[in-house]
């Protein structure tokens, strides 16, 4: 599992020893390089980032920091170690050794769901491309760069698993990865919250608040996949997603805390005229981009999900290691949800578990994403304020699953489509709150100075100082 640093394509696979993939990968990184030019973060292709860049497989060498321009990050650590725990955990293959190679019974299941995940990672970076025109400080501009690259590294774990696995299907997918663009017409992302513009910070924050909490609980449910080399690709990304959360999860943070800041200031003012950014507004871009975030899962009820289950395709968040989980083949097990029945009223209604395994991660998911909001409205209640903010009911504004022909409340109450129209510019952004946050997001790249609308973090990246050159630029901003 050694590096090997001096290839065209840095990796830990010992790619050499495999000409033919080595020669794929090979004519696929100059496309790659052209799409990163073409649709990464406009305008700083040049300039040098205080990047965490892998130099080995350990954990000291995972965490080496350095600069280094965003197209000449090192792209090609693929496989983490093997675990030595070699069996099967979950399903119908339950105690059997693990998969080294595809079955061809599930070569048509694996390969949509590596496709899948792939495709979310090149969207990101294509949705946040021109959000370093107006960083708030260089801290978020290097943490944003850091996100990028991250999510490219994790497109190139997923074409590496196309190439080496899926043979020609496998090289076709991985060239349409390339072809597909965020939010086009003719060719848009394969998952719709992968289409939404993310024209502010604010939208940012919680991009990796909430989109990169759900691809932590996608990353662990393959994980536990039989197919090794799936499993094993996932825990190097498992780890860099745990600072996209981190990024987006302190990120809601500083805001909140300068927005309590400012009504703490001045309590006969609207934060507005401050150049603040209001908790009504913050409210609304939790509810839009957590109900979105919930659309990922899939169906509430899936017969894909029993499906991957069954096949030890894809487990349960951490099937193998949480005691949360007694039975892990999952049969003569029911889950409970409360759903519209033909009368418009909701009626509980039970469906085999393996059907709900999206269900049981959205569960896991939801679990943790009110763990943050404690945080954040512990910060409101530091600074002497009430106000409290809060998670919509998973019910509300969803456009996939059992809920998504039906309009709820924020509490997950049924109502009518003209209560709905009344009720959607309190609960979710107008056009007119898009527009005043888009007005307050001003760059500004002086090393320690921070946007008014945003607190400074508490510590800097790699224990520098928050007045550290996180970004070198080869031209004056």
């Amino acid at each position: 599992m050694n590096v090997s640093l001096s290839e065209k394509i840095p990796n830990n696979v010992n790619l050499s020893s495999d000409r033919k993939l080595q020669k794929a990968l090979e004519a696929w990184l100059p496309n790659y390089i052209d799409w990163w030019r073409a649709m990464g973060p406009e305008g700083f292709q040049e300039d040098q980032i205080y990047l965490r860049t892998a130099i080995s497989v350990e954990k000291g060498g995972w965490a080496h920091f350095d600069y280094v321009k965003m197209p000449d990050y090192r792209w090609g650590i693929f496989l983490a170690p093997p675990s030595g725990d070699n069996k099967i955990g979950f399903g119908d293959h339950l105690g059997k050794d693990v998969w080294a190679t595809v079955p061809g019974e599930y070569r048509k299941e694996l390969r949509r769901i590596i496709v899948t995940q792939a495709d979310t990672e090149p969207a990101s970076v294509e949705q946040q491309r021109l959000l370093g025109q107006t960083a708030p400080s260089l801290y978020d501009l290097r943490n944003l760069f850091q996100v990028n690259v991250e999510e490219g590294r994790h497109l190139w774990a997923m074409v590496y698993l196309l190439h080496s696995y899926f043979g020609r299907d496998g090289r076709e997918e991985a060239e349409d990865l390339l072809i597909r663009r965020s939010g086009h017409t003719d060719s848009p992302r394969i998952l719709e919250a992968f289409n939404k513009p993310i024209l502010d910070w604010l939208a940012f924050f919680c991009f990796t608040m909430f989109m990169d909490r759900d691809g932590k609980y996608q990353l662990y449910a393959l994980a536990e996949s039989a197919f090794d080399p799936l499993a094993r690709s996932t825990q190097f990304m498992i780890t860099e997603e745990a600072h996209h959360m981190f990024v987006g999860d302190t990120g809601l943070q500083r805001v909140i805390r300068r927005t309590a800041e400012l009504m703490k200031e001045s309590p006969a003012e609207n934060v507005r005229s401050r150049g603040g950014i209001p908790l009504d507004i913050i409210q609304k871009y939790i509810n839009e981009w957590f109900t979105a975030t919930l659309d990922l899962f899939g169906g509430d009820d899936s017969s894909n999900a029993a499906t991957y289950f069954a096949q030890g395709l894809k487990g349960r968040y951490k099937e193998s290691s949480s005691k949360r989980y007694l039975n892990h083949t999952a049969m003569d097990e029911i889950y409970s949800m409360d759903i519209p029945n033909s009368k418009g009223q909701m009626s509980s209604h039970e469906i085999p578990m393996r059907r709900a395994m999206n269900t049981v991660l959205q569960d896991a998911y939801i679990e943790d994403c009110e763990k943050s909001l404690t945080r954040w409205n512990k910060t409101l209640g530091d600074c002497g304020l009430s106000d409290q903010l809060t998670l919509p009911s998973r019910r509300f504004n969803r456009l996939q699953g059992v809920y998504s022909n039906h309009r709820f409340d924020m509490h997950g109450d049924l109502v009518s489509e003209e209560q709905w129209k009344k009720i959607r510019p309190d609960a979710l952004p107008t056009t007119e709150d898009y527009e005043y946050v888009q007005s307050v997001m001003i760059p500004v790249l002086g090393p320690g100075k921070f946007a008014n609308w945003i607190a400074p973090p508490k510590r800097g990246i790699n224990s520098q100082a928050l007045d550290f050159e996180y970004v070198r630029f080869e031209r004056k901003n």
